[in-house]
């Protein structure tokens, strides 16, 4: 059940098919990437030569090791020599901040620290948060005390292959924090396998394919498909800034058929290729997900897929996927009840999966204590299937309050999402639950709210929220410009505002602007609407 397995089974099968490549260097002169890259049969060897070079540091089956390493040929030999090891990589984000971070760190308490250089030279400073640690690993060439290099790790093709049970943890990830704490999710080997198959089903992948990953982690889904992984020349923890005249040449020079990331990647590739008068012919997917995509980027990408299309799963780190819609069905069938404020649709429920909808309450949910949301009632998201994980690491207040199982014994994730299904049995999206607030006796969620002003000419993206003032809750409305408007300009578009609330019949009784919306670290595109909540409590917005 090892999720490795399937790696020396590809190195046996396709010794010389390139695994991975991930750009070297870019030549300005000649506006071109080196590459770099691994077959499976180099990939495998190298896994293996980790693998027994982490052992030899003392851990064992079931030790948890921290892994902060960037994208690289070696960030998938070390992720692989870990799982065939037994040992348990940790992923924490980088990108969640500093505070998040050591928080993460000290609340997970790892065994090993595997890292960069200067997350070393980071836990000297900050040594608390580490002090579980007794393995010290470092990717650099220079090491001190009882820390060891992988660079001096002795080659080794010894196989190696730890036996796991199905339950048996394979790795934690780390959940952004983007709506609260960040939270270590348990993945064992049989959801890894799973979403493996799940993936591979949806979108027909195999090895003629060629996965570009904006997510770094997707590239292990990918490369156990027996498909080639090319790395992007990208920060995955700054996806809203990636260069994106790099991303189109990665693409244009592996023939990447398959591309997935944040909306904020996918927005910067197709400002800048119809800008170019540029197409990308080899996507047949491009895979979009951490937020609702709003109708607008599926129209602009359609422009430069000239043989695919885009596609919106819909997840989470507790379960992955739930549902798939393309772009082609959103703009041809979901496009004009998304405009009229009816959610986002986000497609049927994935082979082996169950959609249902919960009542809305912040109590943990007992089966057989409440009856399921009829169809087009607005209710919490709730998912059974096999890639649903089983809790929260150290975490058991918040995993009885996410998980609940039913009268077969089954375990339920509660995707803290607010949506309903439609008679076809599509989900829809109506934002998050903790976005929503009650206003008069009724829950207004965020999303089907905010469509109807997406249309105003100078608008760029808006946030429905409910501030309180005294105990009394005010529905308002934030609205993020497109460049920089003067005070004429900000009146005449607020009155379009009301004008369209009243017409809507949505309560509406402040209207706010704000520069630049603040986001979440891992996708930078989920609007932060509890930090504009404060901000308009605290009247820091005007």
């Amino acid at each position: 059940m090892n999720i490795a397995k399937r790696l020396p089974e590809l190195a046996k099968g396709s010794p010389d098919q390139v695994a991975v490549t991930c750009p070297k260097n870019l030549r300005p002169e000649r506006g071109v990437f080196d590459y770099q890259s691994l077959t499976f049969k180099e990939l495998d060897q190298l896994s293996l030569t980790y693998a027994h070079g982490l052992l030899e540091s003392g851990l064992k089956k079931g030790d948890k090791f921290l892994m902060f390493v960037r994208p690289s040929l070696r960030f998938s030999a070390l992720a692989f020599a870990l799982f065939r090891a037994g040992l348990v990589p940790i992923f924490i984000d980088p990108g969640m901040g500093r505070k998040n971070l050591l928080k993460a760190v000290a609340q997970i308490k790892p065994d090993g620290l595997l890292a960069e250089p200067e997350v070393h030279f980071l836990r000297l400073i900050f040594q608390k948060p580490f002090k579980s640690v007794r393995s010290f690993v470092t990717t650099g060439h220079l090491s001190w005390g009882k820390m060891r290099s992988i660079h001096d790790f002795k080659k080794n093709h010894q196989e190696l292959m730890e036996e796991v049970l199905p339950i048996d943890t394979a790795a934690i990830l780390f959940t952004s924090g983007g709506t609260g704490i960040p939270k270590g999710v348990r993945y064992t080997h049989k959801i890894f396998n799973a979403q493996v198959d799940r993936l591979k089903e949806m979108f027909s992948l195999g090895p003629d394919e060629v996965d570009l990953p904006g997510f770094p982690l997707f590239s292990l889904f990918t490369i156990t498909m027996g498909m080639r992984s090319a790395i992007p020349a990208m920060n995955p923890s700054k996806p809203a800034s990636c260069n994106p005249e790099w991303l189109v040449k990665n693409i244009l020079d592996q023939g990447a058929t398959f591309v997935a990331g944040s909306p904020s990647i996918w927005n910067r590739v197709a400002d800048y290729c119809l800008a170019h008068s540029l197409t990308l012919p080899s996507v047949k997917y491009l895979v979009m997900f951490g937020a609702p995509v709003s109708l607008d980027l599926h129209t602009r990408l359609k422009k430069i897929l000239p043989n695919g299309d885009t596609y919106t799963p819909y997840g989470a780190t507790e379960c992955l996927p739930v549902s798939c819609l393309s772009g082609t069905e959103v703009l041809n069938k979901y496009a004009t009840l998304m405009k009229e404020g009816k959610g986002t649709c986000v497609g049927k429920a994935v082979p082996e999966t169950q959609i249902k909808i919960a009542p809305i309450t912040e109590e943990e949910l007992t089966f057989g204590d409440f009856t399921w949301q009829g169809e087009g009632n607005l209710g919490e998201v709730c998912v059974l299937s096999d890639t649903v994980t089983p809790e929260y690491v150290g975490m058991p207040e918040k995993t009885r309050l996410a998980k609940f199982t039913d009268d077969q014994g089954r375990l339920w994730h509660r995707m803290g999402d607010l949506g309903y299904l439609d008679a076809e049995g599509a989900l829809w999206f109506c934002g998050r639950k903790s976005h929503g607030f009650t206003f008069k006796g009724e829950i207004l969620p965020s999303v089907p709210n905010e469509a109807h002003f997406l249309e105003i000419p100078d608008i760029n993206r808006v946030a429905f929220v409910g501030p309180k003032f005294s105990e009394e809750v005010k529905p308002s409305l934030v609205i993020e410009p497109r460049g920089k408007i003067n005070s004429q300009k900000k009146s005449q578009i607020k009155e379009l505002v009301l004008s369209k609330a009243k017409g809507a019949n949505i309560p509406l009784e402040g209207v706010y602007f704000c520069s630049s919306f603040p986001v979440d670290v891992r996708h930078n595109i989920k609007i932060d609407r509890l930090k504009l909540t404060q901000d308009i409590e605290q009247g820091a917005l005007k």
